[in-house]
Formats: C-alpha cells, structure tokens, sequence
C-alpha cells in the first residue's frame, strides 16, 4: 500500500485541521449531555500529555463543570494494574475507573478486578465499533503500529515489518521500551505469520538488535527527539504518535506494513470494587461523547471508537485507517498475552531495556 505523507506544511496550511473541523474542537467544550450533578469519580490513568488531553476534552467540560470531583491517581500501566490487583484481597478499589489498553483490561477480567458493564448506562457505548467491544472494556481511542520515517532522508521505506531486517537500515530504526511486546509480536507475525509466535520470535529479535542496531529509547518522547534530531531515520510506533511528531513539524511519513498493522485500542473500565459506580458510569459515558472524541482524534491523532464522533472527513481520513487497511488489522489474543506478559516484560528487561 501506498506510504502517506504528513509534514509540517500539511498541518499549518489547515491551521491544525481547526478550519476543517468547522468548530467541532471548540463545541467540545460545549458539552451537550447533563448528568446528574455531583459526585466524586477517581480516575487511575497515564500523566503527560495523555492525562492532559483528558481533562481539557472530557473531565472538565463534560464532569468537572458538571459537578463532578474528579480525583486523579497517575501513573504507569503496570504500577496501576499492580495497585488495582493487591486491592482485591480487602474488595476495595481505591480508584473507579481505570484506563488501560485492551490488553491489560483483559488481564484485569481475568484477574477479577473490573467489572461486568451495564451498558444501559452508557448510552454512548452503543456506537462504538464491533470489533471494539468487550463486555467489561469501553473503547475509546485506537491506532496501528506503522512504519515512521523521515521523508528528507528515507525515500523509499521499509514496506513491512520484514524489511526492516534488511541491513542497509542498521543503525537507522527507533525503539520504544514502551512497545515492547508489540515488537516482540511483530518479531514472531515476521517468524511464523501469526500474533501467537513470540516465542519463535525471540531470536529474531535478538538479531534485529545485535546486527542492525536499532536505537532505544525510553519512552515516546524521547524517541521523536531521535527523529528530530537525526539520530534515527526510522521509527515503529504508533500512527497516532507520527501524527503528533508530525504536527510538531517533523517531515514524516507513514507505510503500512504489508503484514497488517498490529492493533492497540485504549480505554477504561468499571473497577470491580469501586467506590463510586454511578459516577464512574457517567464518566465512562462522558469518554464517549462525540463531540469530545472529535477534539481529542484532532489533539491525540488517535482515530475515535465511537463511529458516531464529530469528525470532518479530512480528519477521520488522517487519523483513521482504510477499509483495506482495516481488514488487515492484526488483533491480540488477549488471553495469549495476559498469559505470557509478565515473562515477556522480564525478558525485555533484561535483553534489551534501556
């Protein structure tokens, strides 16, 4: 499939899609839906400009303002889940709704500590992507991991996740510790063809970092400072995340890998023990919101779940994927990855993390 460009001149010639969005950023600010007032909601989520995007779109506008105390215990993803897991033994949540990927939220099932939804009391919740749906996890944002690369030094990309094996990339590609186990799986869908082969995986890995020595990186951040700063050519991450870098005036473009790109859809739950459950119906409803998923798909580049969102066509065409590229989407076998997580997270650690 053909590669997409996004660079800097896209985003300032649509004045940041605000034109496009005909004031969809602005309504949503302008809540629509009223709750009834009052009530606390504690909220487990990421910090940064995650946690950042979800106060200006959602827990102001459409709770804080409405009457709701929201409290705000931030963190890692496996600080919180570790957290919500130990409050089981005394059936006590200290946080009601908990954002997670669909992968975690799976694992928490599992565990016992997220609840079963009653989606009547989500109305929101009834436009959202099948493919999205769980009983016990509310989709809200979701991507694919793609081929990142610099336009001004990369005219002809990797066209799959195989590629980037090839030896003229050595030194060229960007990691995140942040997605590891999504190079993990994409090292086995390269070995066997499949998302369940990470462990036939491992050595191809291996031989990715020992021969081409792709650069690490912490986190996210630090990985578009690479980019931006010539370390790294390539990157593999997240589309939204390039659609940010990019938006940030870096000349990107974007190749979806010939194999599907694999899926991560994030969201929230209902905590099984929580302390506050009306509120935190109104707060997962409130995640939904059409008008707020338009202002957060043009601030995060995330493509929305709810297929009802508020967005312009420019827009949805940018931050979502094709019906082709949809169909090739590669999604996890949760009950696969909550079963060897913890052993792959160790393995990273100790082969490769920095």
């Amino acid at each position: 499939m053909a590669s997409r460009i996004i660079d800097s001149g896209t985003f300032s010639r649509r004045g940041t899609l605000g034109f496009l969005l005909g004031g969809v950023a602005a309504a949503a600010i302008a809540p629509r839906r009223g709750w009834a007032a009052g009530g606390t909601v504690v909220v487990s989520n990421w910090g940064g400009d995650w946690n950042d995007r979800t106060v200006r779109y959602v827990e102001k506008p459409l709770l804080e303002d409405k009457g709701f105390s929201i409290v705000r215990d931030l963190g890692t993803e496996p600080e919180r889940k570790a957290k919500l897991i130990s409050e089981k033994r005394i059936r006590r949540a200290s946080a009601d709704v908990i954002h997670v990927n669909s992968s975690d939220a799976f694992e928490l099932q599992k565990q016992g500590v997220v609840a079963e939804l009653d989606t009547a009391r989500i109305p929101n919740y009834a436009d959202t992507a099948p493919e999205l749906q769980s009983p016990y996890f509310v989709p809200w944002l979701y991507s694919g991991v793609v081929i990142i690369y610099d336009t001004t030094k990369v005219s002809e990309p990797p066209k799959s996740y195989a590629e980037l094996w090839d030896p003229k990339w050595a030194g060229k590609v960007g990691l995140t510790n942040q997605l590891y186990f999504n190079y993990m799986m994409m090292a086995g869908l390269v070995e066997k063809g499949d998302m369940t082969s990470v462990e036939d995986g491992k050595a191809r890995l291996q031989r990715l970092v020992a021969d081409s020595k792709p650069r690490l990186y912490a986190a996210h951040q630090q990985l578009q400072a690479g980019l931006a700063n010539g370390e790294v050519e390539i990157a593999v991450n997240y589309k939204a995340r390039g659609l940010q870098w990019a938006h940030d005036g870096l000349p990107l473009a974007f190749q979806y890998p010939e194999e599907g790109a694999i899926a991560v859809t994030f969201g929230a739950c209902l905590t099984q023990f929580a302390a506050n459950p009306d509120a935190g119906y109104a707060y997962l409803d409130a995640m939904l919101d059409p008008q707020a998923m338009a202002g957060l798909a043009e601030a995060s580049f995330y493509a929305p779940a709810n297929t009802k969102a508020a967005l312009s066509d420019d827009l949805r065409q940018l931050v979502d994927f094709s019906a082709e590229e949809r169909a090739k989407m590669r999604f996890l076998d949760f009950d696969y990855v909550a079963q060897n997580t913890a052993a792959w997270l160790e393995w990273w650690n100790k082969s490769f993390a920095v």
